[in-house]
């Protein structure tokens, strides 16, 4: 048996007849920047998370480097975001001219450690940035009240939490901005590089769509020296079919977690946990192993592709030792980079399949022992 690690064809089968009429009325319309097929898409995806105001623009990285230039973050300002992520959440800081701080991530959920924030902030720190990690939301309460007493912004990255929930209401309504990606093999995927912000307020929304738009006020008149980071119609249209799907897709994600649990023995793995007052959307289905990469290679013996999200924390990359950061720094990340598997997820996946890489992974524990 042969299982991809994301299956996107499978997908794009089970609604192929409404994509590619999309497609054809973005081709036929020549509506390729812009249009209605941006601002419908970002209409309905606004009214799904619950927010007032959606952006669409290049890609994820965007998003977040736009709504730092629009919150005036810049030279001298320090942002804080945690140790376990992909590199585009400290990137956006950098590019903005700000400096990153890290903190360790939480060792039962992977999110940043709440309790580990407060010590990081000094005069300089302007912003949060929580990563919605795997697609569990981050502790948003505290991290709220943490904002409020230092006058911090929150600016929630949601690139792999769409449709996640925290007590009751949608990760990316909590901060003073979200910003997601629609990277193909996101739970919200478009066919190719896509991405927005969510926000309520107004002006920072004006601010965000000017700078992305070469801070262009009319045709050939501009405010400011902006970039180009837009949201092609074609991917608008693509995403549009798609999100009527997502809730289901999530519910099928959710079921293909309950079916890992309940083939995998939590005697050889560490399962994902789950927050009773939050909605995991399972991104990724995460486990800890140990002799990951001995595993791993079993299971590609056996037709099973895994991936690993992250193999280096972010404040131990090269990228970032000038900051001069070492493991006893962030023990938590350090700790969990030679550990954590992911598995294959998506709504497609089968019991069937699920079985048989349980079995597997089971078989290729034992031998660690």
């Amino acid at each position: 048996m042969n299982i991809p690690f994301v299956d996107l064809k499978a997908q794009y089968i089970s609604i192929k007849d409404e994509i590619d009429a999309a497609v054809s009325a973005v081709l036929s319309r020549t509506a390729f920047i812009g249009g209605d097929f941006v601002s419908q898409f970002e209409e309905h995806f606004a009214d799904y998370i619950g927010a007032k105001h959606c952006i669409g623009c290049g890609n994820g990285t965007d998003a977040l480097e736009l709504a730092l230039s629009a919150f005036g973050i810049g030279k001298g300002d320090e942002v804080i975001v945690p140790a376990n992520s992909f590199i585009a959440t400290s990137e956006a800081v950098t590019r903005v001219g700000a400096n990153v701080v890290f903190v360790d991530n939480d060792p039962q959920y992977y999110t940043i450690d709440v309790k580990k924030i407060e010590e990081k902030i000094t005069s300089k720190t302007k912003a949060i940035i929580p990563v919605h990690l795997y697609g569990l939301p981050a502790e948003m309460d505290e991290i709220l009240s943490v904002a409020e007493r230092h006058h911090l912004l929150v600016i929630e990255d949601c690139a792999q939490a769409h449709g996640a929930l925290y007590k009751g209401k949608k990760a990316g309504t909590f901060g003073d901005a979200a910003c997601f990606s629609f990277y193909p093999g996101k739970n919200l995927g478009a066919y190719g590089d896509a991405g927005a912000i969510v926000l309520n307020d107004e002006n920072v929304a004006k601010q965000i769509r000017c700078i992305a738009n070469h801070g262009r006020t009319s045709k050939y008149d501009h405010a400011y020296e902006g970039r180009n980071s837009r949201l092609d119609g074609l991917q608008a249209a693509i995403l549009d079919v798609k999100l009527r799907y997502l809730d289901e897709w999530t519910d099928l994600r959710r079921n293909n977690a309950d079916s890992y649990r309940k083939y995998l023995p939590a005697s050889l793995v560490v399962l994902p946990l789950g927050q009773t007052f939050s909605k995991h959307v399972y991104h990724l289905f995460v486990v800890r192993v140990n002799e990951r990469e001995r595993i791993q290679t079993q299971l590609k013996e056996r037709g099973i592709d895994t991936g690993i999200h992250y193999p280096i924390a972010l404040p131990l990359l090269q990228a970032y030792s000038y900051l001069g950061n070492n493991t006893s720094d962030f023990p938590v990340a350090a700790s969990q980079m030679g550990k954590l598997l992911s598995l294959p997820m998506f709504a497609e996946l089968t019991e069937e399949q699920i079985l048989y890489i349980a079995s597997n992974i089971s078989e290729a524990t034992q031998m660690t022992k």
